[in-house]
C-alpha cells in the first residue's frame, strides 16, 4: 500500500511539475517582497500592508526608472550589433583562419579556409535555435500572461499573510515531528532570502563592473554586454563562461589578440571578484554549494525543465540540501554537527511557536 501511494505521490507531482516551478517562481519573488516588506516593518513601524505596498510601489519605480534609463542605449547598441553581424563574421573568420594558417596542424581544418563559413553557421544555428524559441513563447502568449500574472498575486498574498500559509504546512505534520518541520521552514527561508538577495545585488555588481571595464577598453556596445553579463549570471559556470566569451569574440573581428586577452582576464577577474568577496559577504554562506553539485543540478533541471530549470536550479537544490540537512543528517542519522548554528540559534532565541502543540 506503502508503494502504491509513493509512485501516485511520484505520479502527481510528475504531472503538475510545471504548476509546482510557478509557486516556486512566486516563493522566490515573496521571499524578496518579505525581505523589503521587513526592513520597512522595523525601521518604521509600518504595518504589514503598508510595508509591502511601499515595496511593490518601490520594485515597480526602480525597475521602471532602469528601464528608462538603460533600455534605449542597449536597445541601440543591440540594433548596432546585430547590423554588423555579418561584416563582423566575416572579419572573425579571416582572422581565425590567418592565425590557423600559421599552424601546420591547422591548415588543413575548416579554420584556415576564410571562406568556409565555419563562425557564421555556428551563430545561424544558435539564431535558429532562439527564433524557434521565441516563435514559441509568442504563440503561447496568452498562456505566459495567465501564468505571469498568477506568479505575481501567489507573491503577493505568500508576502502578506507569510505566517499563514507556513504554519497550514506545519499543521500537515505529524505533532512531535512539528519542531523539526519549523527549522527546516527556518532553515529554507533564510537559505531563500539570502540567495534572492545575494543574487540580485551579485547581478548588478556584475553588470557594472564589467561594462565599466569593456568601456575603458574600448569594446563596441560595452553596456549592452555589460547588462548581458548581469542577466545570465543566474545560471552558475554557464552564464559566466558565455558572458565573458561573447564580447571576447566580437574583438576577434579587430585582430587585436592583446584586447582579446584583455577582454578574457577582464571576465575572469570581475567574476572572481563576484564569486569570492560579494557573494560570500552577502550570502554568509548560506548558498554555498559545492562547485560540482551546482553544475550537475543545472544540467539537470536544464534538462527536465528547460529554460527556466536554467534559473531555478540553484535555489531548488539549496532547498534540497536544507532537507538532506535536517532529516537525514539531523534525524536520521543524528548528526547535528552538519546543521547551521545560525539556524539553531535562531530557533532557540526566537522560540517559535508551533501550530498544534
Amino acid at each position: 500500500m506503502a508503494l502504491f501511494i509513493a509512485a501516485l505521490v511520484i505520479w502527481f507531482v510528475v504531472q503538475v511539475v510545471d504548476v509546482l516551478l510557478l509557486v516556486f517562481i512566486a516563493i522566490l519573488l515573496a521571499v524578496y517582497l518579505s525581505a523589503v516588506t521587513d526592513q520597512l516593518e522595523r525601521r518604521f513601524k509600518l504595518a504589514r500592508w503598508a510595508g509591502l505596498t511601499i515595496a511593490v510601489v518601490a520594485t515597480v519605480a526602480g525597475v521602471g526608472l532602469v528601464a528608462a534609463l538603460l533600455v534605449p542605449p542597449v536597445i541601440d547598441q543591440t540594433q548596432a550589433l546585430v547590423g554588423g553581424l555579418p561584416d563582423t563574421l566575416t572579419r572573425i573568420q579571416n582572422v581565425l583562419a590567418g592565425w590557423a594558417s600559421q599552424y601546420p596542424v591547422l591548415r588543413s581544418t575548416e579554420l584556415a579556409n576564410p571562406s568556409s563559413g565555419l563562425v557564421a553557421g555556428l551563430v545561424n544555428d544558435a539564431t535558429d535555435f532562439l527564433r524557434g524559441s521565441l516563435i514559441g513563447t509568442v504563440r503561447s502568449g496568452g498562456k505566459v500572461f495567465i501564468e505571469g500574472a498568477s506568479v505575481v498575486v501567489m507573491a503577493l498574498y505568500l508576502a502578506r499573510q507569510p505566517m499563514l500559509y507556513r504554519d497550514g504546512v506545519i499543521s500537515l505534520v505529524a505533532p512531535h515531528h512539528r519542531p523539526i518541520a519549523v527549522r527546516v521552514l527556518q532553515d529554507m527561508a533564510a537559505t531563500l532570502r539570502a540567495w534572492v538577495v545575494g543574487q540580485l545585488i551579485a547581478m548588478t555588481v556584475l553588470a557594472v563592473l564589467t561594462a565599466i571595464g569593456l568601456w575603458i577598453l574600448g569594446v563596441p556596445s560595452w553596456l549592452a554586454f555589460g547588462i548581458f553579463t548581469g542577466l545570465v549570471a543566474i545560471v552558475p559556470f554557464f552564464g559566466t563562461l558565455v558572458s565573458t566569451l561573447l564580447p571576447a569574440l566580437f574583438m576577434v573581428a579587430t585582430g587585436d589578440w592583446i584586447k582579446v586577452v584583455l577582454v578574457i582576464a577582464l571576465g575572469v577577474l570581475v567574476h572572481v571578484f563576484e564569486a569570492n568577496f560579494v557573494v560570500p559577504r552577502i550570502m554568509q554562506h548560506k548558498v554555498a554549494l559545492p562547485p560540482v553539485l551546482t553544475i550537475a543540478g543545472v544540467l539537470i533541471m536544464g534538462t527536465l525543465l528547460g529554460p527556466i530549470g536554467l534559473i531555478v536550479a540553484v535555489p531548488v537544490l539549496a532547498v534540497i540540501l536544507v532537507l538532506v540537512r535536517h532529516i537525514l543528517h539531523g534525524e536520521i542519522y543524528g548528526d547535528t554537527d552538519h546543521l547551521q548554528p545560525a539556524v539553531l540559534r535562531a530557533t532557540a532565541e526566537h522560540r517559535v511557536p508551533v501550530p498544534g502543540t
